[in-house]
């Protein structure tokens, strides 16, 4: 069951990327706030074609690219997540999981203004008597609560990751320009700590 939803994890991540980009539009949004409601539904009843099919309708558009056309685009969750799976071979989705708060919380400085948007927008947290920084971190607090909800795994120790293979994933990692906060080997080795 994990490795199928981390899967799709895996598909709905590129609108996850246009989001966070420096330069996004409303239809990211509009692309992730029904995944949010309808990915829980097959977790309690993996039978619902219904709720499967408008998954697979959902990855679909974040797969096709549209979302993220005449955009910068951030991947370098892609690559932290890519270098992890050459060490645990654990499913990409479930890299994906394990290193995407920790690498969102390292970049949420840099881009606050659009975590705070993903956690209005996407969550449907009220923005009334918050700063735009608590605004963004409970954004992050509900996806990684969303995250549990569905089984993911969320850190790199489930996957069979040691402390040992972190210099070696860091070497791994293949550093993107693109986000927020353009990654140095000292920053990935940071992130991959807090992703254990």
């Amino acid at each position: 069951m994990i490795a199928s939803w981390s899967s799709v994890i895996s598909s709905v991540t590129p609108s996850v990327n246009a989001l966070y980009a420096p330069e996004s539009s409303y239809t990211t949004p509009a692309n992730c706030s029904p995944a949010i409601g309808i990915f829980v539904i097959p977790v309690e009843n993996p039978q619902d074609y219904e709720a499967r099919s408008n998954i697979m309708w959902t990855a679909t558009w974040a797969l096709n690219t549209l979302v993220s056309r005449g955009k910068t685009e951030d991947w370098m969750v892609h690559m932290l997540g890519q270098a992890v799976g050459a060490y645990t071979d654990a499913t990409h989705g479930m890299t994906l999981a394990a290193v995407s708060l920790p690498y969102y919380r390292y970049i949420k400085p840099y881009g606050v203004k659009k975590f705070a948007r993903f956690a209005a927008e996407v969550w449907g947290i009220s923005a009334e008597g918050r700063s735009e920084e608590q605004l963004a971190d409970e954004g992050l607090s509900a996806m990684e609560g969303w995250m549990k909800e569905i089984g993911l795994v969320m850190n790199l120790r489930d996957l069979g990751a040691a402390e040992d293979m972190i210099e070696g994933i860091a070497d791994a990692t293949i550093i993107l320009n693109g986000g927020y906060k353009v990654l140095d080997r000292d920053a990935v080795v940071q992130i991959l700590k807090a992703s254990m």
